[in-house]
């Protein structure tokens, strides 16, 4: 992507729906269990805040970063949920004011950087469109589960497209995180936006195939919801197993959502 702007400006629009939500909620809202087991509201908030926090770090104070992912290496399995349940014990204003501020900052930030730069992270470097893009698939994800924690159904956008293009990219990834051979031919995946508009990734003739709803796909790719809940197709064995191991975020296999019905 030649210029970031597109995605920085969805991301703060992401980030302002997500705001809508939350602002005005009682004490008890904020207390309420999401989807994440032990994460509750506050949990969300403060996990987005603490990552906002972290990737203004990345793109502005690498040693300061740099501190940060050492800190990490000493609690690999806690250093994310240490982070979301310190942020969660502040009062909710305080949590509300700190997400608010770290967020435009780091919009602000990416605005601000080179197009071609390249800022270390947990995983790969990350360019400027990648690190916003990492951040409104998180934006919307964790809001996912804060509105079903709230009882509440969101509208879905096109700035689905953002998520959706990064579900197509990490295919490569989702295989080798869980130990499977990498496919050598590119898949076709065709994708209805909410606008109703096509999105369409890889070559025409490809034999293996992904069709369905951007918003399904995106669900998928961020493992809100399991594959048997959801209206994708896939042709050819290897685009079927990609249903099975997509996940458009770093870091290890994720356990995923269990089926509606019950387990798989």
């Amino acid at each position: 992507m030649s210029d970031p702007t597109p995605v920085i400006d969805d991301l703060r629009e992401e980030s302002a729906e997500l705001d809508r939500l939350v602002a005005e909620l009682r004490p008890e809202q904020w207390a309420l269990a999401t989807p994440a087991p032990r994460w509750t509201v506050a949990h969300q908030i403060a996990h987005l805040a603490w990552t906002d926090h972290s990737s203004l770090l990345a793109v502005t104070d690498r040693d300061a970063f740099s501190r940060e992912v050492e800190k990490a290496l000493t609690q690999p399995g806690d250093f994310v949920d240490n982070g979301a349940e310190e942020g969660a014990a502040k009062p909710s204003a305080q949590l509300l004011a700190d997400w608010r501020a770290g967020r435009e900052a780091l919009a602000a930030a990416l605005g601000e950087a080179p197009a071609r730069a390249r800022f270390p992270w947990y995983g790969p470097p990350m360019s400027v469109a990648s690190m916003a893009t990492a951040r409104l698939m998180e934006t919307w994800a964790h809001g996912l589960d804060i509105a079903d924690a709230l009882g509440v159904t969101r509208t879905p956008t096109d700035r689905l497209r953002h998520i959706a293009r990064l579900g197509v990219r990490t295919r490569d990834f989702a295989f080798g995180v869980h130990g499977l051979p990498v496919p050598f031919e590119e898949f076709r995946v065709e994708l209805t936006a909410p606008s109703g508009d096509l999105w369409a990734y890889g070559p025409e003739d490809a034999d293996d195939r992904v069709t369905g709803p951007a918003l399904d796909f995106c669900l998928l790719v961020t493992q809100r919801a399991h594959r048997a809940d959801l209206a994708l197709e896939a042709v050819g064995p290897d685009a079927d197993r990609w249903l099975d191991v997509a996940q458009a975020f770093a870091g290890p296999p994720g356990p995923g959502r269990t089926p509606k019905g019950g387990t798989p």
